[in-house]
């Protein structure tokens, strides 16, 4: 996790303005937030519960002053330092009842008790009672001693409804900028990932499928957004709420913080014991939804072949064995999000709860708080578990953010080959094998001590049966893979001391079933390479006797190709493959089985096609139909990772060897005894 906490942080750096003044509006946001329930202790103590507080007679009107049975009364708190106070008198409730009581009070907390006009007051620690004559107030009179409190009240409320709408603009602040550099930064990665995966070479992607790789680019950088969004957020929130109400609850009652302090370590070991049993929960899940995503892609592009081998019924069971699995691991974490999160966070706010009124219920704290202080606690105790339950809630998210963030970093954690700036000349195109052996798994060698050497202008074609290395050798001159032994030398320097998109600048290749892209046909000509004109692709139509035919379609070589080209015939796709081999005009051409799957009437013009491609260039051809590379001016038999045989056509046939078997066998003619 260090390492992809390390990572995931230098991705949040990038934009670490934005996200510090996101975190600065949170800060100002919970502190707005906060000072509620402080401005209601205040309206509670103050200004509603203050009516019991100590009044004294005064000579005349005058602020905060009461008149009550033509006497003028203020409480205590509202004289000034210098003011000289009156006789003592109070107001008292009783139940839901206040009553008037002209002169002071001995006890000021004990049992209070009321029988007709004589109150009676017990005191807790002694025990002794004390009688006063009491009178009760009519709502009139209650009203008047309250209304002195109005212009504060409203004062406060004005104040709380204030801090409200802070709160508001800085929590609308802080999450679309949080949220926005989080889009940032996933956008950031997505594009780092695709980069990367244009940057791994070909044998990366022979052990891994399409739909895993493509589970990573969106699934898991997904997965990550929340990570940014969501998680941080609450964590970040819950974190800066927890400081903020644990200062302000010992700023209350420092008994009161500490009867909640134990929450910390709770939610510590809470968090610990969660991740332990989330953590594989979720490798399981997102591995799996990789190889469900892997499966999808396969039968979408295989489709054609279910259907036509009825294995529909087989390819649905495979599904649902990996739904199956998938949807067991996503109850089996469910099962543990339900145990911690809300549920649990509930039973600890009822337990700290219940604690607290069991010791206010024996007043075991030695001094009663008010009401305004225990309104207070109550109000931030469940302002603090939100946060929590926020935290709790998005462990799961966090736990698959950081599998997915593990996974994102193992794909770009794989050798890629960096791209070199910058344009090497076209060279001639003169191939040396010198030796070459080569396996894909160790000590498997698929070609064995191949040497050949192709001029300038050569065309070298390359036949025998499947499994033979044809295919390998191509491999290998495009440094798709590189030799284990031996030397491949283009035009005096050997190929590993090229950069690889300098070498393959000037190559060319026309596979037996090409690979077009969405688009146009004029785009998947010139790939939307600017250096490759409008003008150059029409003629590299042309050149390969292909134009005619593109222009009767509706919108001509603009016509839309899409996935695949699957609405174009064989023949019209290995023409557009054709065309744009032309128009990048390489040293070298490679053509892989380029008319193994034409019509007979398409080949003649691919035919013609292949003669204008093979001018001026150095030409590798695998051909399955032999007729196809008569005038090759060298023809290499392989079998088995070894050249059987060499030579042009008529060599070879005079040779009467592998090659004159298969020609023969090709034009269906019996072998002469």
């Amino acid at each position: 996790m260090g390492n992809t906490g390390k990572r995931l942080f230098q991705y949040a750096m990038l934009y670490k303005k934005t996200i510090l003044l996101a975190l600065a509006l949170l800060v100002l946001a919970v502190c707005a937030e906060l000072a509620g329930p402080l401005i209601a202790k205040r309206m509670i103590d103050q200004n509603i519960l203050g009516i019991e507080k100590k009044w004294h007679e005064v000579e005349a009107e005058q602020s905060y002053a009461v008149l009550y049975k033509d006497k003028w009364y203020k409480r205590e708190d509202h004289f000034a330092a210098s003011e000289q106070k009156g006789k003592e008198v109070r107001v008292l409730q009783v139940g839901r009842q206040f009553y008037w009581l002209d002169a002071a009070l001995a006890h000021e907390s004990g049992k209070r008790e009321i029988d007709g006009g004589t109150m009676t007051v017990t005191s807790k620690e002694t025990g002794a009672a004390a009688s006063y004559p009491v009178t009760k107030l009519t709502k009139g009179e209650l009203f008047s001693f309250y209304e002195p409190e109005f212009p504060a009240l409203l004062r406060l409320a004005a104040m709380y409804f204030g801090f409200l709408l802070l709160v508001a603009v800085f929590t609308y602040g802080q999450r679309l900028m949080l949220q926005t550099s989080a889009n940032r930064i996933v956008r950031k990665m997505r594009t780092d990932i695709f980069a990367h995966t244009q940057r791994l070479p070909v044998n990366y992607y022979d052990n891994l499928s399409a739909g895993q790789v493509v589970s990573r680019i969106t699934n898991d950088t997904e997965a990550i957004r929340e990570l940014y969004v969501a998680v941080l957020a609450n964590f970040f929130t819950g974190i800066i709420y927890m400081a903020a109400i644990y200062g302000a609850l010992f700023l209350l009652d420092y008994r009161l913080a500490l009867i909640a302090l134990p929450l910390v370590p709770i939610l510590i070991v809470w968090v610990i014991v969660y991740r332990r049993f989330a953590a594989r929960y979720n490798r399981i899940i997102r591995s799996k939804l990789s190889e469900i995503n892997g499966m999808i892609n396969e039968s979408i592009q295989g489709m054609t072949i279910i259907q036509a081998f009825r294995r529909q019924k087989e390819t649905t069971k495979e599904f649902e064995e990996l739904n199956e699995h998938y949807y067991k691991y996503q109850n089996k974490l469910l099962s543990l999000n339900s145990i911690t999160s809300h549920n649990l966070v509930n039973v600890v706010r009822n337990v700290l709860f219940l604690l607290v009124i069991w010791m206010f219920w024996g007043d075991s704290l030695g001094t009663a708080v008010s009401v305004g202080v225990l309104y207070a606690f109550v109000d931030y105790m469940n302002r603090m578990f939100a946060p929590i339950v926020g935290i709790v809630n998005q462990l799961s998210n966090l736990e698959t953010a950081r599998v997915s963030a593990e996974r994102v970093f193992k794909l770009m954690d794989e050798e890629g080959i960096d791209v070199v700036p910058g344009k090497m000349e076209r060279y001639k195109g003169d191939v040396r094998f010198d030796d070459v052996s080569f396996a894909y798994k160790k000590d498997e060698y698929v070609l064995k001590h191949i040497s050949f050497h192709a001029r300038q202008g050569d065309t070298v074609a390359l036949v025998g049966h499947t499994g033979s290395g044809k295919s390998s050798i191509l491999n290998l001159l495009f440094r798709f893979y590189d030799t284990n032994e031996g030397r491949i030398i283009v035009d005096g320097t050997e190929v590993r001391d090229m950069p690889k998109q300098h070498l393959r600048q000037h190559m060319g290749i026309v596979l037996q079933d090409p690979f077009l892209f969405t688009g146009t046909i004029a785009s998947n000509i010139s790939l939307d390479n600017p250096a490759i004109s409008r003008a150059k692709v029409e003629q590299a139509l042309r050149d390969v006797g292909a134009y005619d035919m593109f222009s009767q379609l509706p919108g001509g070589i603009d016509a839309p190709v899409i996935e695949k080209g699957s609405t174009l015939s064989a023949g019209q796709r290995q023409l557009i493959s054709f065309a744009r081999a032309l128009a990048y005009d390489p040293a070298i051409l490679i053509l892989d089985e380029a008319t193994a799957s034409i019509d007979t009437e398409t080949e003649a013009i691919i035919q013609e096609a292949l003669d204008v491609l093979k001018k001026g260039r150095t030409t590798f051809v695998i051909a399955h139909r032999l007729s196809t590379i008569r005038s090759a001016d060298q023809i290499l038999v392989l079998d088995r990772g070894v050249i059987a045989e060499r030579g042009n056509h008529d060599e070879l046939m005079e040779h009467r060897g592998k090659y004159y078997a298969m020609y023969q066998l090709q034009l269906g003619s019996a072998l002469p005894a």
